[in-house]
């Protein structure tokens, strides 16, 4: 990604969020400006504020560099909630809530938003937001199909927009950064194979229709997802995360953060996928579990992707490195603790991953984790589960972007949106 060289709000000035016409209510009163004025802050809009996008919430509100100004979320209660807890983190009242996100990104005052939505929401929002201005930080994983992911990277590309990926395991765990710097530096020799686990996914579910609860606007929740009955376990339970139409499972909702040190640690994708999994019959989850993946490099480098942990490991001529979100481990222990020497890649940048993203967002330049390196990280959790459903080997082309030789699989790279919504 090219550095970014244009103000905050300078960049598409007059340009309206696609399909909206909503007017914004000021969200920061003239009064408060002084010394401490926000608008030198980031000012940050959360769109989806339940369990993750509550804890990202805490988190950038802890960081001096932003400044929280409206949660949007198709729940009332908790974007209600979680506005009161920006009020009361900044002692003042003035946080405003939306149920659609649109009418949070037409507000000239946001900067920045940070999306914690179910996965099939991820890249409709991203887009949106880079078309109205908006720097991005949008967890993991980061879509549910190959096309999505490319088109939410062309986005953020044509609209000169920062883009971090909630891998925090950048910043967060430095150990993790340390660990992919020695693999670069070649400190392991020639790198001969990467095995990398994530934690199993789930089945079971209850889909028996209830009635849905009031003060949810289910419709939106739904968005581009086929229309479905309301039940507990497909909104509030796990099933956003296994169930097929919102999300590709824990190879990816998971898988994102081992691969994503994969990736890191040797910046390419596997050209050859084959695998097993289970695909639940039964319940309401649907989505892979018990996966197996094994795959290769057009360098010859060796790939496995498992259901278990959560682990990354770099396996080379002279010994072998792995990386976990809890710590790393040599067989060569004596090189976890050696410095970065001055003419080898430096890869941490900050020791926090919000942090990181504001700071981008003000100097332009590119954080941690960047569009680019998510898209190709998220392929090989999208090209696995393809394998998986298939039964038959996937060939993937790195430089067209596209399965080789094999119909059915292609078509599968996309996925079909519920009118009337589209990329």
């Amino acid at each position: 990604m090219k550095k970014k060289n244009i103000s905050r709000r300078g960049f598409l000035k007059g340009t309206a969020v696609a399909s909206t016409a909503i007017a914004c209510p000021t969200l920061v009163p003239s009064s408060v400006f002084g010394a401490d004025a926000p608008s030198k802050k980031i000012m940050v809009g959360h769109i989806g504020v339940g369990g993750q996008g509550g804890g990202l919430l805490g988190a950038f509100l802890r960081c001096a560099e932003g400044q929280s100004i409206a949660t949007c979320d198709p729940f009332k209660d908790r974007r209600e909630k979680r506005a009161a807890q920006v009020d009361g983190r900044y002692k003042k009242k003035g946080c405003k809530t939306f149920a659609d996100f649109r009418e949070l990104l037409a507000c000239k005052e946001i900067d920045a938003i940070v999306c914690a939505t179910p996965d099939h929401w991820h890249v409709p929002i991203t887009i949106a937001a880079a078309k109205a201005g908006k720097d991005v930080y949008c967890e993991k994983p980061l879509g549910i199909s190959v096309t999505h992911n490319k088109a939410a990277r062309a986005a953020i590309h044509r609209y000169n927009i920062i883009f971090q990926y909630g891998t925090q395991q950048r910043s967060n765990n430095t150990h993790c950064a340390r660990a992919c710097e020695l693999v670069r530096a070649g400190y392991i020799g020639e790198l001969k194979s990467i095995d990398v686990v994530a934690p199993n996914g789930r089945t079971g579910g209850n889909p028996a229709p209830q009635p849905v609860p009031e003060g949810l606007d289910y419709d939106m929740w739904l968005g581009p997802a086929p229309k479905a009955p309301y039940c507990r376990d497909r909104v509030i339970g796990t099933g956003r995360w296994h169930i097929y139409d919102y999300a590709i499972g824990f190879i990816a909702g998971w898988g994102a953060h081992p691969l994503d040190i994969a990736h890191w640690g040797y910046p390419h994708t596997p050209v050859e996928y084959e695998g097993t999994g289970k695909i639940p019959t039964t319940g309401l989850f649907n989505t892979v579990v018990n996966w197996d993946v094994k795959g290769k490099y057009e360098s010859g480098v060796t790939f496995t992707l498992k259901a278990g942990g959560d682990k990354t490991t770099f396996t080379g001529t002279k010994g072998v490195i792995w990386a976990s979100r809890g710590r790393a481990g040599s067989s060569i222990p004596e090189i976890l603790k050696t410095k970065v020497k001055p003419n080898e890649e430096k890869l941490l940048q900050d020791t926090n991953h919000y942090r990181n993203f504001l700071t981008a967002c003000k100097s332009r330049k590119t954080p941690a984790a960047d569009i680019d390196s998510a898209v190709q990280s998220d392929f090989m959790s999208h090209l696995g589960d393809i394998c998986i459903r298939t039964g038959r080997k996937i060939k993937w082309d790195p430089k067209k972007e596209t399965i080789i030789g094999d119909e059915a699989a292609s078509r599968m790279l996309s996925r079909a949106m519920r009118p009337p919504w589209k990329l």
